[in-house]
């Protein structure tokens, strides 16, 4: 049996841990409300601008060709997201599940891993794809910890270059998307070519078709118009991952606190218990040397 110090000892450690997990919960807390409102002050401009676009596209313009073209599969691209750092429950282990899914799906496709580039957002990521054998394309562990528009500028003009030079046939986007604190949905999508079928059908069913009137012509708008939404859709996936990201730590040290609440009363429990039979034992001697 342990003795008194031991235990208090092992109070004292189970303590110190619970300091570190509230502090690290409030931290991550203050990041959450961050990035909700980043994300909260984008997406009205990303919905307005996303309608616009798609009623134009409704107009049967030929522009946004290079966009929206399906092509045979030969080449996909995938963009991966996770965060730098652990201690975040779920979140990473989902988010390489996802992406495992993605490459075995592609594979069944009759594509091999030089057909696949890997674009891995986040240290977790990146080291997931390269135990799979990819070798992942550039350096985004700053883009996982702090999000930037320009970062995210410089990732999505990399990203429509290579579908509109036809060096992939396909991008998907693969990340966590941050429904409410304690709900994480995991999410995979086409980033390109782009879905007009999908466009139309959340254009008619929140806002209904617009009368717009366009200068100077409806091609030129929307040569200038798609590459801006695509942008803004990597921004607002970069954001959503990072709050996704921050809600799953709060919620890992939220529960880890509330597991050493739970195994301090019962540290304290075993000490009383074993301060009650200290005390019981040395009364015998007491009594027995007393008789004696």
């Amino acid at each position: 049996m342990a003795s008194l110090k031991e235990i208090k000892d092992r109070i004292n450690s189970v303590n110190g841990i619970m300091k570190i997990t509230s502090a690290m919960k409030l931290v991550a807390s203050s990041k959450l409300r961050k990035a909700q409102n980043a994300i909260g002050n984008l997406l009205p401009y990303q919905r307005q601008i996303h309608h616009i676009l798609a009623d134009l596209l409704a107009g049967e313009a030929e522009a946004g060709e290079l966009y929206i073209t399906q092509r045979p599969l030969k080449k996909v691209a995938i963009v991966a997201f996770a965060s730098n750092t652990s201690l975040c429950g779920a979140f990473n282990s989902n988010a390489v599940r996802h992406f495992t899914e993605a490459v075995e799906r592609y594979t069944k496709a009759g594509l091999g891993k030089k057909d696949i580039m890997v674009f891995a957002i986040g240290r977790k990521m990146e080291d997931a794809a390269k135990k799979m054998g990819f070798t992942p394309e550039g350096d985004y562990t700053h883009l996982a910890d702090k999000p930037t528009y320009e970062e995210a500028c410089v990732l999505a003009g990399q990203l429509m270059e290579l579908f509109t030079t036809k060096e992939v046939d396909k991008i998907e986007l693969i990340y966590t998307h941050c429904k409410s604190t304690a709900t994480q949905i995991p999410v995979n999508e086409t980033y390109l070519p782009v879905s007009l079928d999908s466009s139309l059908h959340e254009s008619e069913e929140h806002h209904g078709i617009s009368d717009f009137i366009v200068e100077p012509d409806m091609n030129s708008l929307l040569e200038t118009l798609l590459p801006k939404v695509l942008l803004l859709k990597i921004y607002a996936t970069v954001l959503d991952a990072n709050a996704a990201e921050h809600a799953a730590r709060m919620m890992a040290m939220q529960l880890a606190t509330d597991n050493g609440n739970q195994l301090l009363d019962e540290i304290r429990i075993q000490y009383n218990k074993q301060r009650q039979q200290e005390i019981t034992n040395e009364l015998q001697d007491i009594i027995g040397g007393t008789l004696a």
